[in-house]
């Protein structure tokens, strides 16, 4: 595969995503009976997202450019992808495919079915390339490791791949910051970031920072286009254990009916539930964010934060190539294999 092929298949695959054939329509279908997380509707923004984002064929020479990339000596690199939202570990296998290299995937048990079935629509378009990923159980014959997965995976990876160049990835979240001023259509749209794949992603909005004396009066009416998912059955088991346990200890809480507001410094919050904090400053801002950065994945904001990836409101599920998990850079590290 050159670089040309893989570049001039871009069009051709985007096209395919964002017009699904009976074959990929079936592993949307085939991903809910498999996870129940996985509804057709988040499905289906994950592959617009990537079409979208990734698939773009200037925007992806710019960005293969950018990095010098050579292909010729390719390595094997292993990838362990995460299952919390669909098709979370595609960024990962673009990258390597990107810079010349093959992957090795270990697939999670969450998310089995679509990746397998993107890299077959892909090979519609480009043959070969399917031979340039290897889906396997146990990863072996390695040169490099990109693994993502909990904090307590992330020990064992530490310790398994230690002796390998590797990228280890923990629990992250995301955190707004409001100022007070947002209109009805900032917070329409921070709801995307609280509640896409069900707050479930690593980018989706787990706890805020408000001003001292701040009002969720517009709250109600802000989140109402999510309000159906408190009939997930999943989802909805989450809200009233969570409910159940607020009230039985008495914590103070505000009840939107499907999203629990609820005061706590912790940066992750359960299913279902999202954590706020007050500020009075900027200096308080930073004070309080700035010795849990390594639990933050990215901050939403009307207007950019010094020294954070700043992601307007509604917008932190659709990354950009730039915009690498944890903020390392994926590519640079594959190119310096």
């Amino acid at each position: 595969m050159t670089r040309e092929q893989f570049l001039s298949s871009l069009p051709h695959l985007r096209e395919k995503l964002l017009f699904p054939d009976p074959a990929l329509e079936l592993a949307i279908e085939n991903a809910l009976h498999a996870n129940q997380w996985f509804i057709p509707e988040f499905t289906r923004h994950a592959l617009h997202s990537i079409a979208t984002a990734y698939l773009d064929e200037s925007r992806c020479r710019a960005w293969i450019d950018s990095y010098l990339v050579e292909y010729g000596d390719p390595k094997q690199v292993g990838i362990i992808m995460a299952g919390n939202i669909p098709l979370v570990g595609f960024h990962d296998l673009f990258c390597v495919l990107a810079s010349g290299h093959q992957a090795i995937v270990k697939l999670s048990d969450k998310d089995s079915l679509l990746i397998k079935e993107i890299v077959d629509q892909w090979n519609q378009v480009l043959p070969g390339i399917r031979d340039q990923v290897q889906f396997t159980d146990r990863l072996a014959g390695y040169d490099a490791v990109i693994a993502t997965g909990s904090n307590n995976a992330a020990r064992y990876f530490e310790y398994y791949f230690n002796k390998y160049p590797h990228i280890l990835r923990r629990n992250r979240n995301g955190v707004a910051i409001l100022t007070g001023e947002e209109s009805m259509e900032d917070l329409k749209r921070l709801a995307d970031d609280i509640f896409l794949y069900f707050g479930l992603g690593c980018r989706n909005v787990s706890f805020m920072l408000v001003p001292d004396g701040y009002h969720f009066g517009m709250w109600d009416e802000a989140m109402s286009d999510y309000k159906s998912l408190e009939h997930h059955n999943k989802y909805k088991n989450n809200l009233e254990y969570n409910f159940a346990i607020y009230i039985i200890n008495q914590i103070p809480h505000i009840q939107l009916g499907h999203l629990i507001l609820k005061e706590d410094p912790a940066i992750a919050s359960r299913i279902g539930s999202l954590h706020f904090q007050y500020y009075t400053d900027e200096n308080d801002i930073s004070n309080l964010l700035e010795p849990r950065r390594e639990e933050i994945q990215c901050l939403l904001s009307k207007d950019p934060v010094t020294n954070w990836e700043y992601v307007p409101f509604g917008s932190s599920q659709e990354p950009s190539l730039y915009q690498y998990a944890d903020g390392v850079d994926t590519m640079k590290f594959l190119t310096a294999l």
